[in-house]
């Protein structure tokens, strides 16, 4: 017998009940007419997003702990909820948007949660940060009464949120994210299928990584500026005027794979390009830096793995940095370099 291809599986194979039965979530026709959708959680993110959700065709159903958080959207045509399982008697595609794991716990399985009333081919969208095992759990729990969890944590922010152009990753099977896509496009800018359940959270912890790595290295950077007498409100509107033109750290994000890249291959000479520009800049900060007596752990980790990280390997630079530190014994990174030992280079790129 042929599978129904609406059929998917819940995390440990439990099957679930058909995606969006009658057409329910999406846009829908006369005979099948669209289901409101629901949201739970309206704080600084859920807010916003939920207020672009009036717009959907069905209607929308609201629910907050706090009740004056729901009179804006009755005002707008909204119903008020008092719990999950009340938002679920009505709604087919539940978004949640709340503090943490155990809040997201409570509302999907708690004793007034969601699963509680939710019909079978209901979906739950998840939006918090959570861990991505939670929504490995969670989801089969929910597939055991016919209802699918997908995780779909948003990255942009409150601006994202408020302009409606925030990211959203996915994780489930591609025919329940089609599912949401209609109502997801309404507050999002840009929505993504990240792979099975736990997928979506998978990738905005490395979305994440980046943005708080790339803070404690502007920290850093700021250090060895005020030292240096320099004004860092005006290095900070220089870093986001370029890292506007430039992308910032995305713009090297564009190969399927961080293995080493092959020599004949086109992003080779990109990359070693970019790696040269990287050691002799970081290695004329770290001069500076050591000038002034300021710490530079970052800096100092970039220059020895930039190359690496690039996918090229180290380059003469930090091979030379890398030499001179392991005669030095300094087993815990490169050393500082002195101002005699920072490279003279002819600078042929000062824009970028």
């Amino acid at each position: 017998m042929t599978e129904d291809p609406r059929m998917s599986s819940g995390a440990g194979g439990t099957p679930a009940a058909p995606v969006d039965p009658g057409g329910s979530i999406g846009p829908g026709t006369a005979e099948s007419p669209t289901a409101p959708v629901g949201f739970v959680g309206l704080g600084n993110m859920g807010a916003p997003i939920a207020k672009r959700l009036l717009a959907w065709p069905g209607g929308l159903v609201v629910c907050d702990v706090r009740p004056e958080a729901t009179e804006p959207f009755v005002a707008e045509g909204a119903t008020a909820a008092t719990t999950g399982a009340e938002v679920a008697r009505t709604a087919r595609l539940i978004s949640v948007t709340v503090l943490d794991d155990a809040q997201v716990r409570e509302v999907v399985d708690g004793p007034d949660g969601i699963l509680r009333t939710a019909a079978p081919g209901t979906v739950v969208a998840v939006h918090s940060t959570i861990s991505d095992s939670t929504a490995v759990e969670l989801a089969a729990t929910c597939a055991e009464h016919g209802v699918h969890l997908v995780d779909a944590p948003v990255s942009g922010g409150a601006p994202g949120a408020e302009s409606g152009e925030l990211a959203v990753m996915v994780g489930g099977p591609r025919e329940v994210y089609e599912a949401c896509k209609p109502a997801f496009t309404l507050w999002a800018g840009m929505p993504v299928h990240a792979g099975e359940v736990g997928a979506g959270t998978r990738m905005k912890l490395a979305r994440n990584l980046l943005h708080f790595i790339s803070f404690t290295a502007a920290a850093e950077a700021s250090r060895l500026a005020e030292a240096a007498g320099i004004d860092i409100t005006k290095l900070g509107r220089v870093v986001r005027h370029t890292d506007a033109i430039t992308g910032g750290a995305g713009a090297i994000m564009l190969r399927d794979t961080t293995a080493p890249v092959a020599p004949d291959d086109f992003w080779h000479g990109v990359f070693t390009h970019v790696r040269g520009l990287g050691e002799k800049d970081l290695t004329l900060a770290l001069g500076l830096a050591g000038r002034l007596g300021v710490e530079l752990p970052l800096g100092t980790l970039a220059l020895r793995d930039l190359g690496a990280g690039l996918g090229v390997g180290p380059g003469e630079i930090s091979l030379a940095a890398r030499e001179r530190a392991e005669s030095l014994g300094e087993a815990a990174g490169f050393g500082a370099p002195t101002h005699d030992e920072a490279p003279i280079v002819d600078d042929e790129e000062t824009h970028r």
